[in-house]
């Protein structure tokens, strides 16, 4: 790297030419344990020759506190997200505390971000609102120094708060199994960018599951992935009436997608739930005038909590690092057992 070069040289160019991660230089630079003698001396030269020098802003982080917690997110303007949002929000606020959000809607501004991760360190704690991201970026998170916490999704291994999304599934799918229901469609949800949700995988895995313990096979012909959101509910129920032997019940990914598949059963002159029920999971707040059985969280709570565990974090209180929230199943008018002749017949 040229000498010209030298201001703007980070703790990622110190990482690459170490052939280490970003934490070990964090660690390294910083005095901390879990690296070699000789591999400190190796990344204290080399940013030396870099002319890397860490920032004012993190030496002011070592020793006192910033007063402001960041938040990144995929999405500001759907309900789950704004609804976490403004839960993290309303607790870190009436704790004195600035909140700061970094939007991430595409992988421009994600690379950007973490790219630009170690000039970042004005924070006290990073909130992650249902983000899945690399283990190269969880590294340049811990590279920080700060506490990374996600909110709206269990995390192995992270403070997280979220529900369990394979038991919420299975919630939804045991709900019509107990109504009679044997050929039952899911329509899965996917990521256009191709990034994978926790969200996305639990709750496959939750319909999965619950079909495997009543005894019956999960046919892939039943299992439709579409976008997220009204769009993708319409296309996967388009995709599904296409079948020629048709599901009894379908279960949809969220609320959202069930809305979208309701729209396209109304076009095709099916009724819900008498020819078909559907169920979703989120109780969104138009489920109820949609007369949509679900299954209910809470993202405004969710929200709360994790901001509330940032806050014992930084405080350096011992705190749960995994909260479970409950997830309750939400009986209304979109789902019936399935006529005679159907529940009588093999899946």
């Amino acid at each position: 790297m040229a000498n010209g070069d030298r201001h703007s040289v980070n703790m990622v160019d110190v990482a690459r030419e170490a052939g280490v991660s970003v934490s070990a230089v964090s660690r390294a630079l910083a005095g901390g344990k879990g690296v070699s003698e000789r591999t400190r001396l190796k990344i204290q030269q080399l940013s030396e020759q870099l002319g890397y020098v860490v920032s004012p802003e993190a030496s002011k982080l070592a020793g006192g506190r910033t007063g402001r917690v960041g938040l990144i997110t995929p999405m500001i303007n759907e309900w789950f997200y704004s609804a976490v949002i403004a839960g993290v929000a309303a607790e870190l606020t009436a704790a004195g505390i600035d909140v700061l959000l970094y939007p991430l809607d595409s992988s421009e501004d994600r690379r950007r971000f973490f790219e630009e991760l170690p000039a970042r360190r004005k924070v006290d704690a990073i909130i992650n609102i249902a983000f899945p991201i690399t283990e190269e970026e969880w590294e340049r998170l811990d590279a920080m120094g700060v506490h990374a916490i996600v909110a709206g999704s269990i995390t192995p291994g992270r403070p997280s708060v979220g529900i369990d999304e394979e038991l919420a599934a299975r919630h939804a799918v045991n709900h019509l199994l107990g109504l009679g229901h044997r050929r039952i469609a899911m329509i899965s949800s996917v990521d256009p960018e191709g990034k994978q949700y926790s969200a996305d995988v639990g709750r496959e895995r939750g319909y999965r599951s619950a079909l495997a313990a009543a005894g019956i096979d999960a046919h892939e012909e039943l299992v439709v992935s579409v976008p997220w959101g009204l769009d993708g509910g319409s296309q996967g129920m388009d995709k599904i009436l296409t079948l020629s032997r048709l599901p009894t019940a379908v279960f949809a990914f969220s609320d959202e997608v069930a809305y979208g598949a309701l729209q396209s059963l109304r076009r095709s002159g099916l009724r819900v739930p008498q020819d078909m029920s559907i169920i979703g999971i989120d109780d969104h707040p138009m489920a109820e005038t949609m007369d949509l059985t679900t299954v209910h969280q809470t993202p405004f709570e969710q929200g709360v909590l994790a901001g509330r565990l940032s806050l014992s974090l930084i405080k350096g209180e011992s705190t749960d690092q995994q909260i479970v929230c409950p997830a309750n199943l939400v009986v209304r008018r979109s789902t019936c057992p399935p006529s005679a002749n159907e529940k009588a017949s093999p899946a």
